[in-house]
């Protein structure tokens, strides 16, 4: 079998909707059926619209501490309000930016995007991510006795890299991640620490069919990924790996 990658186009959405019945139109209007095994990847900002996750800047009530951060990096000290509020941990920052963590993710600004937004709205990371898609899995399931896997994606720079590629915000279905350890490699030589990144590499196939513009392509399917399919709810902390495991983090706080 080979991997499919069968993007699914979409009419803008600007307010607060059932994602659930939205999904299905664009099934309908793409002429789309779902097939077990299938891996559903959306856009983490088309989530985030749907649950209303959008902040007009200018509404923000600044706190002392959003006002330090913003002259630190110089930066709004509304956006740096919404910011400082989105993110678990600040680690650092440039001119214009912060370095934060958001659910264990690493991103600048808390992962809060300007862009598919009008004037002064920002978007947020979706509430509760794992929970959506668990939720929406199940419905799928109930629906049309269908198994598949569900990705909630973020485009997301990497350090030293020029471009966007794809991160895994949220999963369920699917197991996220594959041991290999203790396999071999072309050598013979014993793997000792690696895994494989299955939802973050399925995540970036997805982001690149997705676009960066106005493709209006929110929704993608991936197809005989040969990926583990699961019943079991995936914990959002499986994909993080600790700040004192991690070379970039240790390198930077050292």
């Amino acid at each position: 079998m080979n991997l499919e990658v069968i993007p699914l186009t979409s009419g803008k959405k600007n307010g607060k909707f059932s994602f659930f019945d939205e999904l299905k139109k664009i099934f309908q209007k793409n002429r789309f059926l779902l097939k077990n095994g299938d891996v559903i990847v959306i856009s983490s900002k088309f989530v985030s619209i749907s649950q209303g996750r959008v902040l007009n800047i200018n509404k923000s009530n600044v706190c002392n501490k959003a006002k330090e951060i913003s002259k630190k990096f110089q930066s709004n000290d509304k956006f740096m309000e919404i910011v400082f509020r989105e993110s678990d941990e600040i680690i650092g920052g440039v001119a214009g930016f912060v370095m934060s963590t958001t659910n264990g993710i690493l991103a600048p600004n808390a992962g809060i995007d300007k862009s598919n937004s009008k004037g002064t709205e920002v978007v947020l990371y979706p509430d509760e991510p794992y929970k959506f898609a668990e939720d929406l899995k199940r419905k799928l399931f109930l629906e049309s006795k269908i198994h598949v896997g569900v990705i909630i994606v973020d485009s997301r720079l990497m350090p030293t890299r020029i471009g966007t590629t794809g991160v895994t915000i949220a999963c369920a279905g699917i197991e996220p991640t594959k041991d290999l350890r203790g396999n071999k490699d072309l050598d013979g030589n014993p793997l000792k620490v690696t895994f494989q990144a299955t939802a973050d590499n399925l995540a970036t196939i997805a982001n690149h069919e997705m676009g960066e513009g106005d493709d209006l392509r929110p929704i993608v399917i991936v197809r005989d990924s040969e990926c583990k399919l699961t019943d079991r709810k995936i914990r959002s902390n499986e994909m993080i790996i600790p700040y004192e495991q991690c070379v970039y983090i240790r390198s930077f706080l050292n």
